[in-house]
């Protein structure tokens, strides 16, 4: 068995491993990354499309061009990344941190590391996950696998296109599917609103003429051999009208009904999970129930831009390369998540130290505030024009705010 020492591994070579190890790199540590793809890049590398890099770059970049940036830096610093290695097991053995892995040019390796960063990213949800009826055509994909299908392997999946669900992927697979020539029908949410970002909305159906049925379910998918349509039922109430249920002919389905983070490597190691994200707990330093191991990017919890990925990857490299120094908090304070918010990140505060919080509402409005509370007395507000599911919100929260908090205190972010 092959045996090797860094002081940190990242397993993950997607924007928030490479972003993570180059934070780790910049302030002296040795690292490597463990990427079971043929390339560093992650997801980016089939999202052809621009709009990315706007906030980290200050320009609009295609995906691999983003990818292609990160990776110059890891390149360029040294970075040793092995690449087609696959993780099979993180251990606590003798006071560090133990990986194992595999892969075909070193067989089974064992690496030390006095700190590990999870930067596994996320995967689809299929229709196991939203038990659509009916029988298993041929034809039913998900939006990221036909993404890369087109993108990547040149295949045009079908020419005639129902996509189920207004996630992100699923928006812009509408805007490459019609751009391939093929005829995208319609988009079925069963949501009251869509669950993709407002510019996709706009730019990937609206541009195109293509139509959203909001409140709508496919309630089944049609066909033996081949897809031949789905039958799409309103919902009125919460109820579905099956009275006014009608047929939409297609020979293939997209799935874009959400993310998961990838964590079964996380939770095989025995890491404490969010039920509110199904990604890993963790404090103020981004630091996980297995002390050493940290988390970052769309495997602690989906993102809606790769920006704030990165950012949040750096922060966490930074958090780890601390925490390899000696440095523990002193106290932490707990937050949670108050009215009209699914969930808070992290779950630990810091109160000698400014935070950055990550969270999600609920609700869709406009003109509302999100507040800051420390046991239960408002400490700041801000006013937010408009707030969605689908879009990220996010807030620094100083000493100054924890000033008044106590060991014992309890601090909430709401939308009122």
């Amino acid at each position: 068995m092959r045996q090797a020492r860094y002081d940190a591994v990242v397993i993950g070579g997607g924007a928030a491993g490479m972003a993570a190890a180059i934070e780790l790199n910049r302030r002296g540590h040795s690292v490597a990354i463990l990427e079971r793809e043929e390339t560093l890049g992650g997801i980016l590398m089939q999202c052809i499309h621009n709009g990315f890099g706007l906030i980290e770059f200050n320009e609009e970049l295609s995906g691999p061009e983003f990818a292609q940036r990160l990776e110059t830096q890891v390149r360029s610093r040294g970075i040793s990344a092995f690449l087609c290695t696959t993780v099979l097991d993180i251990r606590e053995e003798g006071g560090t941190r133990a990986v194992y892995c595999v892969s075909p040019a070193e067989g089974v390796s064992r690496i030390e590391a006095g700190a590990v960063l999870l930067a596994m990213g996320c995967r689809e949800r299929n229709r196991g996950n939203i038990r659509i009826p009916g029988t298993r055509p041929a034809g039913v994909y998900t939006a990221g696998l036909a993404q890369r299908l087109v993108n990547i392997e040149g295949y045009i999946p079908g020419k005639d296109v129902v996509i189920v669900g207004s996630g992100d992927i699923g928006l812009i697979m509408a805007r490459r599917m019609t751009w391939a020539g093929c005829k995208v029908h319609a988009v079925i949410e069963i949501l009251p609103y869509p669950s993709g970002l407002t510019r996709n909305i706009v730019q990937c159906l609206e541009d195109f003429g293509i139509p959203l049925y909001l409140s709508h379910l496919v309630t089944d998918i049609v066909g033996e051999d081949r897809v031949e349509g789905v039958e799409v039922t309103p919902i009125e109430q919460g109820a579905l009208m099956h009275d006014k249920a009608f047929r939409i002919l297609c020979d293939t389905v997209l799935l874009s009904v959400g993310l998961v983070p990838e964590n079964e490597l996380s939770r095989a190691a025995g890491i404490d999970i969010n039920p509110a994200t199904n990604g890993p707990v963790v404090d103020s330093m981004l630091m996980t129930s297995m002390p050493g191991v940290f988390a970052c990017g769309n495997v602690l919890h989906v993102h809606d831009l790769v920006d704030y990925v990165v950012e949040e990857a750096r922060r966490a490299g930074a958090a780890a390369s601390e925490w390899l120094a000696g440095y523990r908090p002193e106290a932490e304070i707990r937050v949670k998540a108050g009215a009209n918010i699914r969930y808070v990140l992290p779950g630990r505060l810091n109160p000698a130290r400014e935070n950055r919080l990550y969270m999600r509402p609920l609700i869709v409005r406009n003109d509302c505030r999100l507040e800051l509370k420390v046991d239960g007395k408002v400490v700041r507000s801000i006013r937010k024009a408009h707030v969605q599911p689908s879009e990220m919100l996010s807030m620094v929260v100083t000493q100054a705010d924890l000033a008044q908090a106590g060991r014992d205190s309890v601090v909430e972010i709401a939308l009122a």
